[in-house]
């Protein structure tokens, strides 16, 4: 994440991770969240902590998810069920549940699909959030196969020359195992930005970058500029000479492969009612090739970019999720920080839920 997004570590308070997973489980199981399904989604939000990205942890979607189970809008004990099923796919209408403790449900199942027939598929309509998407992908490689998720969320996007949003942020992940080196596990939004990092921004006191909102007549605000009450984001690209038509194209996609083939309704229909539409896939790298062999061509791969020679004035050049693969074994060590006023939400929250604070 860009620095920009993230709390500056001389006012940042760290916070252990066993005590902050217990405290969101606490919260979850507050909301009338089954155990096994609060400390499922508790470890969906810290593990976004440990991988710094925090516009997906604790400091915004939990306060959000209590909101929205608080109003009725999230089932906190849904029914998911499957409405049409084949050896490799599947659908199910999540029932209102929240997206971060079904999708891994649903990808346990298209693991096992996989499993039994070489890939698994499932679509899910009729959701709630779905947090960090790479949580869900990353589920395929302990099991030697590629997983991939993405989900259809609310439009707050606006298409290439257009003034109204019509997309959602719509999210796209997916993971590759690897022999020794850090897996690839790419996650990023379809948009500029996540709709989550102007939350961040605002909370921050950041500026946005160029090319990441719109401004109300829906041109591309290109200099740096702050947060506005209702921002509107860009598709990938920011404009039309930039390139803004193919993440126009990406974010199309997401809502075909999530929302318009699992039934549910595209976020333009169904977004008004705060559903999101989700699909997780696993592919069985034996199917395919060898998988020690293929491991050993990811290290390969994976390593030829890491040695890349670095751009004048850069230090190194990454891959996708080695940085969080790092920022994990650092919070893990030092602890996940956390914004003051993240603190004194929790501190609020625990005392208005009658649970221990632990986290000062």
């Amino acid at each position: 994440m860009l620095q920009r997004f993230r709390v500056n570590e001389e006012e940042a308070i760290r916070v252990n991770e066993t005590k902050l997973r217990g405290t969101v489980e606490r919260i979850f199981a507050k909301m009338n969240v089954p155990p096994e399904d609060a400390r499922l989604a508790a470890d969906v939000l810290v593990t976004a902590d440990l991988r710094g990205v925090d516009s997906h942890g604790v400091s915004n979607m939990l306060r959000a998810y209590v909101a929205s189970f608080s109003s009725g809008a999230y089932n906190p004990r849904p029914n998911p069920r499957i409405v049409r099923e084949t050896p490799s796919t599947a659908t199910m209408d999540c029932d209102g549940g929240l997206g971060i403790i079904l999708c891994p449900k649903a990808m346990r199942m298209a693991i096992q699909k996989a499993r039994e027939v070489g890939m698994g598929m499932v679509t899910m309509y009729n959701g709630r959030h779905a947090g960090m998407i790479s949580y869900h992908a990353m589920m395929a490689l302990e099991h030697d196969m590629i997983g991939m998720a993405m989900t259809s969320t609310r439009p707050s996007v606006v298409p290439t020359f257009g003034r109204e949003a019509r997309l959602g942020t719509n999210p796209i992940a997916l993971a590759a195992p690897a022999k020794t080196e850090p897996p690839f596990v790419f996650d990023a939004a379809t948009s500029a930005v996540a709709s989550n990092k102007f939350q961040l921004a605002r909370r921050l006191g950041s500026l946005m970058e160029p090319g990441t909102m719109a401004a109300p007549d829906g041109t591309p605000v290109m200099e740096e500029a702050p947060v506005p009450e209702r921002p509107y984001g860009l598709p990938l690209g920011a404009t039309r000479e930039l390139g803004s038509h193919k993440g126009y194209g990406f974010g199309s996609i997401v809502d075909i492969m999530c929302a318009v083939l699992s039934g549910g309704g595209f976020g333009m229909l169904s977004g008004a009612r705060g559903d999101y539409s989700h699909m997780v896939a696993a592919f069985r790298i034996d199917a395919f090739t060898d998988v020690d062999h293929f491991k050993e061509l990811m290290d390969q791969f994976l390593r030829t970019l890491k040695n890349t020679p670095p751009a004048a004035g850069q230090e190194r050049v990454l891959y996708a999720g080695l940085p969080e693969h790092e920022t994990l074994q650092d919070r893990r060590a030092k602890g996940i920080p956390l914004h003051p006023e993240v603190i004194h939400w929790f501190e609020d929250i625990c005392g208005e839920l009658d649970i221990p604070f632990v986290l000062g």
